[in-house]
């Protein structure tokens, strides 16, 4: 048998990345407790992992050929539990599609796919390109590589004047797996809600290599709206052209991949190597209405992305048919989600100008419409990139329209990467990283970041905290890693003397907003005179320039190569007898292949 060359590096690829992910786990992950519970730092890791493989979804009945012009709703209904309906490759199917609900089992999955051949479509385990569907480059995207330029696969498409299609899922249905598939909508004024969606509850679907998209400059809100849904996955696939257009479109938020709505149960989740596109939000839990928390969600090895092309000013902007920009906000949002692991994903472009200022992750718990439940608990967020954004995270407990959530804490934040973070490009804080509570939420508590590497221009932390109404927040740790201190390196949310970061020194802050925290084996870089060593918790490191750390290529903050020479002073200095900052073998392992 012959096997490729892209086939070999995928599989080498795949190795690699297990290889870390186990060490990883092994390092990190405390002992399993009797419930089979594991940890890393104070967040409890997934209880439970969607196994999406092909061997665990057979589909061994008969075999339906739908060809063009024939009737793919009537072929729905008539098939059986372990069918399999192949749609002719290169057709399309346009009309608004119902996944019938049909008692399947474990044993007996329905498969909707292209006709083509799975020895057409890349092999399991690697990610779908629009090559696939013809279409060898999309303006403002990484570049891609096409093995093929002939058109392999079925495309599913919505021709409404508004709503929610081409595809939804009936309540009950349960045990499906689409491949080799581009479902998308007709270009045309209408603002289209969700390409795929869930009507009730659901479980066991599969989306497997699926190029998933809206049209360059309308309205498309979502790709998946994964509502009720059980053990889901989504692996493979490319997301596109989901946004909505400022102060024309009538909605604000568009997502690649949306979840943590609704009355129903949800999860577990599994998000991996994908390309998600998305104006908002690439991936977001929470948001709305929901009466239960999603959890056991594994988001891992994809691509999150906003074209630049979409900043207004840049070279090649696409913006609505009117000429007005689409709403950005951030990458990755939590506001009601619970046991989360965001692992080995590369995070890329996110800009302030409109609701938000370009953060890459929002870690926020929120009761909008009505979650007195809504919580955001046991965040893990390891092995990642990020790049070109105007802040890092933030992490924030505060009140909406409803009230509080019901919690938002236990969070492990470690071997990340974060470069050119540019408040005047990106329009953005120019900060590493927000840590509040407001008056009323729940307490911020048990927050620790380890091993990072990051370069804000700005800010290192802005903190915000009303002690007398809300108490200190309790277990906040930050140590190990390399930051730039910038400008005003502990900074305040604002709110006048009642803040317990008025003062804006470091130690003041850390003592005033913190109780029983720790930061410490920390190299803080440039570290403005007013800042002195003196004006830190004790236990940290100063070096004065991103020269005096050593890095094999500093690159200006921006794509550098961010390893410690042999001769760099912070070579072993962490509390764990490793170098400071991130674990960049680690990191480039756990992300190889995800851009």
């Amino acid at each position: 048998m012959k096997i490729s060359a892209g086939l070999i590096a995928s599989l080498w690829i795949a190795f690699v990345f297990l290889s870390i992910s186990a060490s990883a786990h092994s390092a990190a992950d405390q002992s399993p407790s009797s419930s089979g519970r594991h940890f890393d730092g104070p967040a409890e890791l997934p209880r439970e992992y969607v196994n999406s493989s092909l061997r665990n979804t057979p589909a061994g009945g008969k075999t339906w050929t739908v060809g063009s012009g024939q009737d793919l709703q009537q072929v729905l209904a008539g098939a059986s539990c372990g069918d399999v309906i192949r749609l002719e490759a290169g057709a399309t199917f346009s009309g608004n599609f119902v996944i019938p609900d049909k008692k399947c089992d474990d044993s007996h999955w329905i498969i909707i796919r292209t006709s083509s051949p799975d020895s057409s479509l890349p092999p399991e385990g690697t990610r779908l390109t629009p090559c696939y569907a013809g279409v060898p480059s999309l303006p403002g995207r990484p570049q891609v590589n096409c093995a093929t330029t002939a058109n392999l696969l079925a495309k599913i498409e919505f021709n409404g004047r508004g709503g929610s299609g081409p595809l939804t899922f009936s309540s009950g249905a349960n045990h499906y797996r689409l491949i080799g598939l581009e479902v998308t909508r007709t270009a045309s004024p209408a603002e289209i809600y969700n390409l795929i969606q869930f009507s009730g509850p659901a479980d066991h679907v599969v989306f497997d290599r699926l190029w998933i998209h809206g049209t360059p400059k309308d309205t498309t809100v979502r790709g998946i709206l994964l509502g009720g849904a059980r053990y889901t996955a989504v692996v493979d696939s490319y997301f596109t052209d989901f946004h909505c257009i400022a102060q024309t479109s009538a909605c604000a938020d568009a997502q690649a991949i949306s979840g943590g709505l609704g009355d129903n149960p949800m999860g577990p989740y599994k998000i991996t190597n994908n390309f998600l596109e998305a104006g908002a939000e690439c991936i977001i839990f929470g948001g709305g209405r929901a009466t239960k928390v999603p959890a056991d969600i594994e988001v891992s090895h994809n691509h999150m992305f906003k074209p630049l092309t979409w900043m207004k000013g840049e070279p090649g902007y696409v913006g609505g048919t009117n000429g007005n920009p689409f709403v950005v906000k951030n990458l990755f949002e939590l506001k009601n989600a619970q046991r989360v692991l965001l692992e080995g994903n590369i995070l890329e472009n996110s800009w302030g100008g409109f609701t938000q200022v370009g953060f890459a992750i929002l870690l926020t718990p929120k009761n909008p419409g009505g979650c007195a439940p809504c919580q955001v608990t046991d965040v893990t967020i390891r092995y990642n990139f990020v790049s070109h954004v105007g802040g890092g995270l933030q992490i924030a407990n505060a009140l909406s329209d409803n009230g509080a959530a019901l919690d938002g804490q236990r969070y492990s934040i470690h071997d990340i990467v974060i470069d050119d973070i540019d408040p005047k490009r990106y329009n953005g804080p120019g900060e590493l990283a927000q840590i509040s509570v407001n008056p009323g939420a729940p307490l911020l508590q048990n927050v620790t970041i380890n091993h990072v590497t990051a370069f804000p221009p700005s800010m290192l932390l802005v903190v915000g905290d009303m002690v007398a109404a809300s108490g200190q927040m309790k277990n906040f740790v930050l140590t190990n890693s390399i930051v730039s201190a910038g400008k005003y390196p502990v900074w305040s949310t604002g709110g006048g003397p009642v803040n317990c970061a008025f003062h804006d020194t470091p130690r003041t802050t850390f003592d005033a907003c913190f109780i029983n925290y720790t930061f410490a084996s920390n190299a803080i870089i440039d570290a403005p005179p007013a800042y002195s060593a003196s004006s830190w918790p004790p236990g940290n490191f100063f070096p004065s320039s991103p020269g005096a750390v050593r890095f094999a290529k500093y690159n200006g903050g921006n794509g550098g190569d961010y390893r410690l020479e042999p001769s760099s002073p912070y070579k072993s200095k962490g509390t764990d007898g490793k170098d400071l900052g991130a674990d960049w073998d680690a990191v480039h392992a756990a992300t190889a292949g995800a851009n």
